[in-house]
């Protein structure tokens, strides 16, 4: 059977094509009485109508754009952005919207030309804006573009009322690690970040710093990349340095964790009894390691759908708006114990 049209719905229930159109779409312009009659109808019929003439109907592309400037390899295996996307794709799927997502390495002119590419060919509505940078081009970029977005998880001092986003108090998730390894004993330990490009992670790292100074304890620093082969080289050269070697080391995510343990059982040392593991993002692999490792409880899946939230918010009304996230929680386990 030829699938019904617009004009054959309005036909049946006896109203114009404009009115059956903007039941279907959401829009004003008909009673609520009308609205429900149209509704009940398609769905009677099981009838739909198609993207694009929704999206026609609407002037919007009908998807949101997000841009990850990370290796492909390592954004499959991080748990983190596996539940963001998915937390991302729930509040889309609710709002009728579609994720377009690009992975582009970590050259910034591939950013900037998806931006620029979406916007001249209509491909999104708006995106969502990641890994806030020192002197971040991309706001000015978006906005010279005509590209609504939200940066999602800078530091509370970055995100101003000029856009939307959502906050993170990296300082306080750093006070709550450090303050753990203070009471389990610890005096010296080592910080294993991500890289210092990201403004999150300068706040981690003076956040630890600062913490660790009023507890007494010596941080020692190493940047690395959020692999897991980083991970393990950090705790090679950590332990292999001239001095006292560190009784803890913070992870800058659990793909690192998982790495230093790994460097530990190489190295013939015990987790927890030689060197304790905390990690900054909690996942399944933190629950199944041996030892099980310590880590900050995040829910990324609620980030995500927090600022897919406040983009739909964005295209529907034009408000702007910033969302803190909630305190994270440690999440003890067995490899923090007493030093």
């Amino acid at each position: 059977m030829a699938k019904e049209t617009i004009a054959g719905l309005a036909k049946r229930l006896g109203i114009s094509k404009a009115s059956v159109s903007y039941a279907l779409n959401g829009q004003p312009g008909v009673s609520e009485l009308t609205r429900r009659r149209v509704l009940d109808l398609a769905e009677e019929l099981e009838w739909y109508p198609s993207s694009s003439a929704r999206a026609l109907s609407r002037s919007r592309a009908g998807a949101v754009g997000m841009v990850l400037s990370a290796d492909p390899v390592l954004i499959g295996t991080e748990p983190y952005y596996m539940a963001m996307l998915a937390g991302i794709e729930t509040a889309l799927a609710e709002g009728d919207m579609a994720l377009m997502l690009r992975m582009v390495g970590k050259d910034p002119a591939q950013e900037r030309a998806t931006y620029e590419r979406w916007a001249g060919e209509r491909k999104v509505d708006g995106v969502l804006v990641f890994d806030h940078l020192h002197d971040d081009p991309r706001p000015a970029l978006l906005d010279r573009l005509g590209l609504p977005f939200v940066l999602h998880g800078a530091p509370e001092s970055e995100v101003t009322p000029a856009f939307s986003g959502t906050t993170t108090d990296h300082a306080g998730d750093a006070a709550t690690i450090v303050r753990h390894l203070h009471d389990r004993g610890h005096r010296r330990i080592a910080h294993v970040s991500g890289p210092r490009t990201f403004l999150h992670e300068e706040e981690r790292i003076r956040g630890v710093a600062e913490c660790a100074s009023g507890h007494g304890i010596e941080v020692v620093r190493y940047e690395a990349n959020y692999a897991l082969e980083a991970g393990h080289d950090a705790v090679v050269s950590l332990l292999h340095a001239p001095g006292d070697r560190p009784t803890a080391m913070v992870f800058g995510n659990d793909l690192m964790s998982m790495g230093g343990l790994l460097a530990l059982r190489e190295l013939g040392l015990r987790c927890p009894g030689d060197v304790a593991i905390v990690s900054w993002d909690d996942s399944l692999h933190c629950q199944l390691a041996s030892p099980a490792v310590t880590a900050l409880s995040r829910n990324p899946g609620m980030q995500g759908r927090v600022a897919a939230e406040l983009l739909l918010a964005l295209l529907d009304a034009g408000g702007i708006q910033t969302r803190s996230m909630p305190v994270s929680e440690l999440v003890v386990r067995s490899s923090t114990a007493a030093a």
